[in-house]
């Protein structure tokens, strides 16, 4: 099974909070692919908000995303550039 995957560490002081983690799940909605996100064993989906956001990734931590569909490239590349942008 062929799936997306990159890891990304997050650079914004206060980490993956209530904006842009909203912003994110709104982005991830826009795909038809699904998208994980890891963290120390943990995994969410990142079209549920409060999931996203009970993860509580701070600055400096590493995730790890995975897209999974259809449209996983181009879902993939989206969801890289919003975290570059915003966390």
């Amino acid at each position: 099974m062929i799936m997306k995957e990159f890891q990304y560490t997050v650079k914004d002081a206060c980490g993956i909070h209530a904006r842009p983690a909203g912003l994110l799940v709104k982005t991830v909605k826009g795909f038809a692919s699904s998208a994980t996100l890891e963290k120390d064993g943990k995994s969410c989906d990142m079209r549920k908000l409060m999931a996203l956001m009970g993860m509580g990734v701070k600055q400096g931590e590493t995730v790890t995303v995975k897209v999974e569909g259809d449209d996983e490239e181009a879902a993939a590349a989206a969801i890289q550039k919003f975290l570059t942008e915003n966390v």
